[in-house]
């Protein structure tokens, strides 16, 4: 590993971040050898993270006496962050117990890996390193699921008939709302429709809401319906009531109606021969999934990642200790810190890195490894090392024009798009020093590839003024195109460098990659693509 990787890489830390997800580890060793012939190992699996450059335990699984092929019933459960480098270490021990009471631990190999690499794969088989670094015989088998929380929405349709009539001139004017009785025996309005005038037989309109909003999660939770007629006054009349449940409702998904008596308490002690006071019909039940980024990254989604880097005559001769190019022997530049920082996390949901390196010249760019035919480097710190071999064969000059590595990259996810399996997302990374000289151009190519499944990351580096490049960003508004045609989505995030000098690198990544799963999500789910039945089904072990 070169020291300007190593020196970049090693100011990655652990932060505090809302959790993306949460994640459930379960875990399988194979082979383990016998310590000797007279017993078999009684194995335990304990997991770490590394926080801070120190190793600190989560949790471990039980101990199985006398196996050497364990599959573990403890399941680990860790909050999952996309933009951040969560690494973890899985320690194999042998606690056999000895003839005094006390357990003799003996370590029989390690396994280190981030909570990354592990998602993509879904299933992650390594050998276990024993205490010399040496490969041995025994093989650890980790396994990913998202941990499904409530986040499905289902669509209701409610009808009535022969609702009681409230007025003296007119028919009521029912509207119905659904109300969930919490643990508590309090009630959390989930629902109102809308008022049905004159109508003692009211359709409503179909509405959605998640399952966590209408029960919580719990299918079989009570459900508060009530029937009102509505007042002018805002002094509605109650109508009746009646109790449901989620798992009630489910009857209807199939095109089956779901009926419940509108009783009116009063009315049924008061009158002999009371029935009810109307009918509420629940038409269609409707369960709609959304899908998160988990669901497409563990359904075999791959995210295909190209860096262009500005080589234009603004940053400076790389042999200048004052250009932003030039490479300090022992401290990364500006371009290096960005491209570790953001390349850490990138690097585990791609088993082979492509990066392209952009000479802001016109129309032309040329691989970093001068590779045109397989412009791929291995990892991250192949990256770095291509980056620092090309620097002193290659002149810097150019305006900066960022429009045809968009269109580049825009071209291979259009090629994915076309394809049955539509398995690949693309992000661009941009580390520019300037302000774009081809605005214009830009901002039509980035309205193009808003349609296609692809982000774009551009990094401000030096002390440039960047205001321009705000107007790329979304955030502040819709990016149209010189035709005023809008974006689809917003696919672009610009960072100042500047900003996080003083911080972390990893504060840098956190702040670039945060939007990357939502824009993932909002794409395959706009193209109604379906990648969760593949997640939820875990492979063999």
């Amino acid at each position: 590993m070169s020291d300007i990787y190593e020196s970049a890489a090693t100011s990655l830390g652990l932060f505090s971040s809302p959790c993306l997800t949460k994640v459930e580890l379960r875990v399988v060793c194979k082979g383990i050898s016998d310590r000797d012939a007279l017993s078999k190992p009684d194995p335990c699996v304990v997991i770490k993270m590394q926080s801070h450059g120190q190793w600190l335990e989560v949790d471990r699984t039980e101990v199985i006496r006398s196996c050497i092929n364990p599959t573990f019933s403890k399941v680990f459960t860790l909050d999952y962050y996309f933009e951040e480098v969560q690494r973890l270490r899985f320690e194999l021990y042998d606690m056999n117990s000895s003839h005094n009471g006390m357990r003799e631990i003996d370590c029989l190999g390690a396994m280190e890996c981030t909570l990354g690499q592990i998602v993509s794969q879904r299933k992650l088989c390594r050998a276990l390193l024993k205490q010399s670094n040496t490969v041995g015989k025994s093989m650890i088998t980790i396994t990913a699921e998202e941990l499904t929380g409530n986040d499905d929405y289902v669509e209701l349709s409610f009808s009535a008939r022969k609702l009681d009539d409230k007025d003296f001139f007119s028919k009521s004017d029912p509207f119905l709302e659904i109300y969930r009785v919490n643990d508590d025996g309090t009630q959390q309005l989930v629902y109102r429709t809308e008022t049905v005038m004159n109508n003692l037989n009211p359709v409503w309109k179909t509405f959605k809401t998640s399952l966590n909003c209408l029960c919580s999660g719990d299918h079989e939770r009570i459900l508060k319906c009530t029937v009102w007629d509505w007042d002018s006054n805002g002094k509605h009349d109650f109508i009746g009531e009646f109790e449901a449940t989620f798992k009630e409702m489910r009857g209807a998904i199939d095109g089956k109606q779901v009926q419940w008596e509108c009783i009116n308490p009063k009315y049924k002690v008061k009158k002999k021969n009371y029935r009810n006071s109307g009918i509420v019909i629940l038409n269609q039940c409707k369960i709609i999934k959304m899908h998160s980024f988990l669901d497409y990254i563990m359904g075999g989604c791959q995210i295909q990642f190209t860096v262009a880097i500005d080589f234009t005559a603004s940053n400076g001769d790389p042999r200048n200790s004052c250009s932003l190019h030039y490479i300090h022997p022992y401290q990364p530049n500006e371009y290096l810190k960005a491209l570790v920082a953001v390349g850490e996390i990138c690097q585990d949901y791609d088993s082979v890195l492509h990066f392209i390196l952009y000479s802001f010249q016109v129309s032309h760019d040329f691989a970093i490894n001068f590779n045109e035919e397989n412009p791929e480097c291995a990892g991250i710190q192949g990256v770095v090392e291509a980056y620092q071999n090309c620097l002193p064969k290659i002149q810097l000059y150019g305006p900066t024009n960022i429009a045809p590595i968009i269109q580049k990259v825009a071209n291979s996810a259009s090629e994915e798009v076309h394809t049955r399996e539509a398995m690949q997302y693309f992000i661009l990374l941009i580390l520019t020093d300037g302000v774009i000289t081809d605005m214009a151009d830009t901002r039509e190519a980035i309205v193009h590839a808003s349609h296609l499944p692809m982000s774009i990351i551009i990094v401000g580096v030096g002390n440039a003024d960047f205001t321009d490049m705000q107007t790329l960003d979304g955030d502040d508004g819709i990016l149209r195109s010189p035709k005023g045609e809008p974006v689809l989505r917003d696919i672009v995030q610009f960072v100042p460098f500047r900003n996080f000098k003083h911080a972390s690198p990893a504060a840098l990544a956190k702040t670039v990659l945060a939007e990357v799963p939502n824009q993932v999500v909002d794409y395959y789910n706009s193209k109604g693509i379906n990648r969760s039945a593949q997640a939820n089904a875990l492979p063999a072990i």
